[in-house]
């Protein structure tokens, strides 16, 4: 009758049980979604097949460039301009950069807030041992005369406390403190991306200041040669003092651009060294315009491939999914929940008895507790959540109209720039012509000396646009690259993609 009577009861314990692993499965709130890819075109009438530059160019600037789409992107696309020294100051980027630095800190730190968050999934454990020494009143002591008024109790106790997770709250908060992770790895490869690519312009901006400022010294050369010889003809007469006026103000102008021009170049080198970490006093490689080499073809994803290799979109997709995970933490904090406490110890006069039977405690206890009236904090709790959650929908949505228009204004670039180029080359070698045609003419008395003047300016503005266009070229090359994530997917030493980043910080360090 015993063993029946037990196991009568069987099936209700088991009903409960599973009812409690069915709850414990589930988890309230929407569950995320990533969304679709855009179904759309970077340009009008489609991709071109290249840039448009000239066909066949030896130059190292103007040639064509063949756009290939669905090609993958390396992760030191920066070596396809065939520069040593870009690529030896983009390893010294790359190993110094503070910022850069940072970033994996704060992936680190990320990683172990996802840990700590997955400790409420399991029991809590934690114990004390208290001794203390009691004095009681000597007027209410049972024994008179005798010391039972002082004595000692050791407590030795276990705090064990476990609440299951019956409607996925705790699952959820996990499930964004992974999202928050997911989001500071982005943020990472960002870094990663700003940082080689304005590491990039700035040697290229650099080269293309020198390049100026070389133009800019030549043409002063000339100028005051031009000067020189005036000078010399208006002492015999043949020149009249406005023709010479005008050539000092020319002169005094083109001068005048240097320092800005310095400037200019002194602050490239600061920002260079900055990114390197190095002190204001290293020097910073020669960089020259006409050692960058086009890549020849430019790979361009395709918008389907641009949500996985843009890193704003992908930190923008993993900032959309805390937001769901939080909509169903906020719903679970409305439901009822269960604690479950477990708290075996001991209780006595010394050490020694505790070993000794009968000084055993222990205290088993279950509550459950229900939000009832909070002044409904818990209900617009939930619903600022839902709204984040919609606002995180949108910011996302943003983010990938924001990245097309990116790599779309790139592609534009590289095309219209490359015909810029062209025609700034062609209006540069007429300038030039015309100026020699000019000096020529001025000798043999075929033309004034204002119109060889504004020869010599129309050949400065050519010269210095030249540098521009060139330098220009070569940062819309940057700039695609940028736009399309840059191929950090492809580094193999990425700490980003580490599933315990810290535990990996911390062996690194050590050895």
């Amino acid at each position: 009758m015993t063993w029946n009577g037990r196991f009568s009861t069987l099936p209700r314990y088991v009903g409960v049980s599973l009812s409690v692993l069915i709850l414990a499965g589930c988890a309230v709130g929407p569950d995320f979604h990533r969304p679709a890819a855009p179904v759309t075109a970077y340009v009008q009438g489609g991709l071109p097949k290249s840039s448009g530059g000239r066909a066949g160019s030896q130059s190292a600037q103007d040639g064509d460039q063949v756009f290939q789409p669905g090609a993958d992107i390396p992760a030191d696309w920066w070596r396809l301009f065939h520069y040593p020294e870009l690529d030896q100051l983009l390893k010294r980027v790359l190993a110094r950069n503070p910022s850069l630095e940072a970033a994996k800190q704060s992936l680190y730190a990320a990683q172990q807030d996802k840990l700590a968050s997955e400790s409420a999934l399991y029991p809590s454990v934690s114990g004390y041992f208290n001794p203390a020494r009691f004095k009681t009143s000597r007027a209410y002591s049972n024994v008179p005369m005798a010391n039972s008024w002082l004595y000692n109790m050791h407590t030795a106790q276990l705090n064990i406390s476990y609440s299951p997770d019956l409607w996925g709250g705790v699952r959820r908060q996990v499930e964004a403190a992974a999202a928050e992770r997911e989001a500071q790895k982005y943020q990472l490869e960002a870094a990663w991306l700003t940082l080689t690519s304005s590491a990039v312009d700035a040697a290229i901006s650099y080269a293309m200041v020198r390049e100026e400022i070389a133009v800019t010294n030549v043409l002063i050369d000339q100028q005051e040669r031009v000067l020189h010889s005036m000078e010399m003809q208006q002492k015999l007469g043949d020149v009249s003092m406005a023709d010479l006026a005008q050539q000092q103000t020319l002169l005094a102008q083109t001068r005048a651009t240097l320092p800005t021009l310095r400037q200019t170049l002194d602050a490239l080198h600061d920002e260079i060294a900055a990114l390197a970490n190095d002190p204001p006093d290293q020097p910073t490689p020669e960089f020259e315009l006409a050692r960058f080499t086009l890549p020849a073809e430019l790979p361009v994803s395709l918008p389907a491939q641009l949500i996985n290799q843009r890193p704003d979109i992908k930190t923008a997709e993993a900032y959309y999914h805390v937001a769901c995970a939080h909509v169903g933490v906020a719903i679970a904090n409305r439901l009822p929940n269960v604690q479950l406490g477990f708290s075996p110890g001991f209780a006595a006069a010394s050490i020694a008895q505790m070993a000794a039977p009968g000084f055993g405690q222990w205290e088993l206890a279950a509550m459950l507790s229900q939000p009832l009236f909070d002044g409904f904090e818990l209900q617009h709790q939930e619903t600022g959540a839902r709204r984040r959650y919609d606002e995180a929908a949108a910011q996302y949505r943003s983010t990938i109209t924001t990245a097309v228009e990116d790599v779309a204004d790139s592609l534009n670039a590289v095309h219209n720039d490359s015909e810029m180029l062209i025609q700034t080359e062609n209006a540069a070698q007429a300038a030039t012509r015309s100026a020699s045609i000019s000096q020529a003419q001025l000798r043999l008395g075929d033309v004034s000396r204002v119109a060889m003047l504004n020869a010599q300016q129309a050949e400065l503005q050519a010269k210095l646009a030249l540098a521009q266009a060139q330098g220009a070229r070569l940062s819309d090359t940057v700039g695609l690259f940028q736009s399309l994530g840059g191929g950090w997917w492809n580094r193999v030493d990425d700490p980003a993609n580490q599933r315990k980043a810290g535990g990996r910080k911390r062996s690194s360090q050590k050895g």
